[in-house]
C-alpha cells in the first residue's frame, strides 16, 4: 500500500511518471473501442425505438398538402392472377409514372402507378367526377365492357394505397353470444382493398364512386408552428350510382342521390356503356399514432387459436419427447451394457441388435454426390429461413416495408450458399468421394435448377394471361446473374473449404464384405415409415400453415412471425427426435441402409403438407380455371419440396450425431 500511495503522490506532483505498458495500452484501447460500439448501439435503438420498421421515417403534412394516392393491382383468390391497375379503363392522369419497384413487389405482382385522384391533406371533397371532358361520361365500348365485366364475375378487388397505407373496406358483422336478437354485438373487421363491382340476378354492376375515408392523427408542437399531420388509416365505402342519378355540374363537381334513391350501375357485356368515376374524401381525426397506424390491418380475431396451437404443440412435443427419451436412453444403456460386457461374447455376437451392423453402418450409398448436395440445399434452406423468420420476428420485415420479405428471402439464400457448400462438401468427402468440382456445381444447381425450371414453366402460363404476376424478362435475367454470379461461386467456395476439412469421424471401420439383410417385417417399409414420421411435426405446426397459406392465397397479410418461431423451433426438435427413433428402430432390424431412407422418412410431414395443401384446394378455394389451378399445384410443388428438403435435412443431421454417438460408446473388438 505505502508503494502505491508514494506512486500517486509522485504523480500528483508531476516528478515521476510509470512507464507505459504495452499490454495496458493494448486492453484500454479494446476497451475504448468497446464503449464506443455500445454507444453506436445504444444511440442506434434510442433512434429507431420510436418507428414501427427500422428506417422508415414517418411523413408529416400540413394543411392542404397533396396525399398521393397510388394503385397497387388487381386480384382475385379465384384465378391467382394479378393484375395492373391500368388493365382495366379506369381514368388516367396526365402522365402515368410507375414507382420503382424492388424485387419482392415484381415478385408479388406489384405495379404501384399513380392515378388522377386529387386528395388534400384535411379537405374535404363532397363529390368530384374523375376524367370528363366538357361534364361527358366515359364511354366504355363493347370490348372494355365485356373485360371489365369478366372481372367482376371473377370476383377481383383493386388495391389503392396512400402514404404507403393500403386502403381497406370495413365490414361490421353482428355476433349474437347470447342468442338474443338485442344484445347483438358489432363485430368491426377490415376487408383488404374493395370489390370491384357485383353480380346480382345475373346483372353485373360496377363500384364507380369511391368514398374515401382518411384519418389523421395531430402531432403535438409547440407554439408558434404550424400543425402537422400524419396518415393512420385509409378506408374506402364503395358505392355503384347510375349515371342518371349523378348531376354533374361544369366545374366537376357532383351531387350524389340520397341513399334509396338511387340505383347501381349496370355493365352490359353485350354493348357500349356510359357512366361516371367519381369520388369523395371526408378527414377524420384520430388518437392512432404512426407507430401504431398498421394495428387497424394486422388484427385479427384468431390470436387465442395460434396461442392454443403453440401451448399444444409444446405439450405434444414435449410429452413426446420425455417418452422417446426415457425409451430410448433406457433402451440403449442397457444394450450398450450388454455389449460391453467381455465375458459374454459369443453370447451377444449371437443376438441381433444394432451392434451387428457396426461393420457396415458407416458403409457410403449410392449416389453420394446427389445425396450430399441435396443436404447442402437443405443447410442452405435452412439458415434462410432461420435467419428470415427471426429478423421477421424483430419487425424489420413488417407488411409495411412491401416486398421486403421476399426480396430478404432471395438474397439470403444466395449468401447461404457459402454454408450448404462447406457442408455438402465435407459430407461428400467422408462419404468416400472424390470429384468435388462435380459435387459442387451438382449443389448448386440441382435444387435451384428444379425451382427455376417450374418458375419458367409457369411463367409461360402467367405471360399467356397477360398478368402483371409475370416476371419481366429483365428481372428473371437478373435472378440468373444473381445464381450465377453470387451463389455458385459461394456454393465452390464452401465446397472446396469443406471438402479439404477433415471428414466426420465415424467411431468404428466399414467392412470390405457387406452384410447380409435379414427380410424386413411390413411396418419397416419405406411409405409406412414415411406416414409415421410426418404425423409428429405436421401436428405441430398445421395451425399456423392454415394461415400461412391464407396469406399466400387469399391475399392476407401474414405478420405473427413470434408465433412462426416458435413452431419453427418445435418442428426442428420433432423432426430430430422422430429421425433419432426411426433410424434406431431401422439398426435394430439389421438394416444398415439408413443414409437415404432416413433422409426421405424425416421428410415425411412434406406428404401431409401436399394432402393439406389438397383439402384446402378443394374446400377453401373457388379455383375453377385450368390456369390458375396449374398456379396453385405448381408452387404447392416447390413449396412440398422445399419443406422435404428442410425437415430431411434436419432430421438427417440427428440421426447422423446419433448414429456416431451410440458406436462410440460400444466396443468393437
Amino acid at each position: 500500500m505505502a508503494g502505491v500511495s508514494s506512486k500517486q503522490q509522485s504523480t500528483e506532483h508531476g516528478g515521476w511518471r510509470p512507464r507505459r505498458n504495452v499490454g495496458a495500452g493494448e486492453q484500454e484501447r479494446q476497451t475504448k473501442v468497446w464503449l464506443l460500439w455500445s454507444l453506436l448501439l445504444l444511440s442506434f435503438m434510442c433512434g429507431t425505438r420510436a418507428f414501427y420498421v427500422p428506417g422508415v421515417a414517418p411523413i408529416n403534412f400540413h394543411q392542404n398538402d397533396p396525399v398521393e394516392i397510388k394503385a397497387v393491382k388487381l386480384t382475385s383468390s379465384r384465378t391467382q392472377l394479378p393484375y395492373e391497375y391500368y388493365s382495366l379503363p379506369f381514368c388516367q392522369p396526365l402522365k402515368i409514372t410507375y414507382k420503382a419497384e424492388n424485387l419482392g413487389e415484381v415478385l408479388r405482382g406489384d405495379r404501384i402507378v399513380n392515378t388522377p385522384f386529387q386528395v388534400l391533406m384535411n379537405s374535404e371533397k363532397k363529390c368530384e367526377v374523375l376524367c370528363s371532358e366538357s361534364n361527358k361520361p366515359v364511354t366504355l365500348s363493347v370490348k372494355e365492357s365485356r373485360l371489365v365485366a369478366e372481372r367482376i364475375t371473377e370476383d377481383y378487388y383493386v388495391h389503392l394505397i396512400a402514404d404507403n397505407l393500403p386502403v381497406a373496406t370495413r365490414l361490421e358483422l353482428y355476433s349474437n353470444r347470447d342468442g338474443d336478437d338485442k344484445k347483438k354485438e358489432k363485430d368491426v373487421q377490415f376487408e383488404h382493398g374493395y370489390r370491384l363491382g357485383f353480380m346480382e340476378v345475373n346483372k353485373i354492376y360496377l363500384h364507380n364512386h369511391l368514398s374515401f375515408i382518411l384519418y389523421y392523427h395531430r402531432e403535438d408542437l409547440e407554439e408558434d408552428q404550424e400543425h402537422t399531420y400524419r396518415v393512420v388509416r385509409f378506408e374506402v365505402i364503395p358505392q355503384s350510382i347510375r349515371l342518371e342519378d349523378l348531376k354533374v355540374d361544369e366545374k366537376s363537381s357532383c351531387t350524389l342521390p340520397e341513399g334509396a334513391k338511387s340505383s347501381p350501375q349496370e355493365i352490359d357485356p353485350t354493348k357500349e356503356n356510359q357512366l361516371y368515376f367519381t369520388y369523395s374524401v371526408h378527414w377524420e381525426e384520430s388518437d392512432i399514432k404512426w407507430a401504431s397506424r398498421w394495428d387497424t390491418y394486422l388484427t385479427m380475431s384468431d390470436v387465442q387459436i395460434h396461442w392454443f396451437s403453440i401451448i399444444n404443440s409444446v405439450v405434444v412435443v414435449f410429452f413426446l419427447s420425455g417418452i422417446l427419451s426415457m425409451i430410448i436412453i433406457r433402451t440403449l444403456r442397457k444394450d450398450i451394457a450388454n455389449y460391453n460386457k467381455e465375458d459374454d461374447i459369443e453370447d451377444t455376437m449371437e443376438e441381433s441388435g444394432w451392434k451387428l451392423v457396426h461393420g457396415d453402418v458407416f458403409r457410403p450409398p449410392q449416389y453420394p454426390m446427389i445425396l450430399s448436395s441435396l443436404l447442402g440445399s437443405g443447410i442452405q434452406l435452412f439458415c434462410m429461413i432461420l435467419i428470415v423468420i427471426f429478423v421477421a420476428m424483430l419487425g424489420m420485415l413488417s407488411p409495411s416495408s412491401r416486398g421486403a420479405l421476399m426480396t430478404t428471402a432471395c438474397f439470403l439464400f444466395m449468401f447461404m450458399g457459402v454454408f450448404g457448400g462447406f457442408s455438402a462438401g465435407r459430407l461428400y468427402r467422408t462419404l468416400k468421394g472424390h470429384r468435388w468440382k462435380k459435387g459442387a456445381f451438382c449443389t448448386a444447381t440441382l435444387y435451384p435448377g428444379v425451382v427455376f425450371g417450374i418458375c419458367f414453366v409457369l411463367n409461360c402460363f402467367i405471360w399467356g394471361k397477360h398478368s402483371s404476376g409475370a416476371v419481366p424478362f429483365p428481372t428473371m435475367v437478373a435472378l440468373l446473374c444473381m445464381w450465377f454470379g453470387i451463389s455458385l461461386p459461394l456454393v465452390y467456395l464452401g465446397y472446396y473449404f469443406g471438402f479439404r476439412k477433415q471428414p466426420y469421424d465415424n467411431p468404428v471401420r466399414t467392412n470390405q464384405i457387406p452384410r447380409q439383410i435379414p427380410e424386413q417385417r411390413w411396418y419397416m417399409n419405406r411409405f409406412v415409415g414415411i406416414l409415421m414420421a410426418g404425423i409428429l411435426p405436421f401436428g405441430a405446426m398445421f395451425i399456423e400453415l392454415f394461415f400461412i397459406f391464407s396469406a399466400i392465397w387469399e391475399n392476407q397479410f401474414y405478420y405473427l412471425f413470434g408465433f412462426l418461431f416458435l413452431v419453427f423451433i418445435i418442428l426442428v426438435v420433432s423432426c430430430s427426435q422422430i429421425s433419432i427413433v426411426m433410424v434406431y428402430f431401422q439398426l435394430c432390424a439389421e438394416d444398415y441402409r439408413w443414409w437415404w431412407r432416413n433422409f426421405l422418412v424425416s421428410g415425411g410431414s412434406a406428404f401431409y403438407v401436399l394432402v393439406y395443401a389438397i383439402f384446402y384446394f378443394v374446400n377453401k378455394l373457388d379455383i375453377v380455371e385450368f390456369i390458375p389451378s396449374l398456379l396453385y399445384f405448381g408452387y404447392t410443388a416447390l413449396m412440398v419440396l422445399s419443406f422435404w428438403l428442410l425437415t430431411g435435412t434436419i432430421g438427417f443431421y440427428a440421426a447422423y450425431m446419433f448414429v456416431r454417438k451410440i458406436y462410440a460408446a460400444v466396443k468393437i473388438d
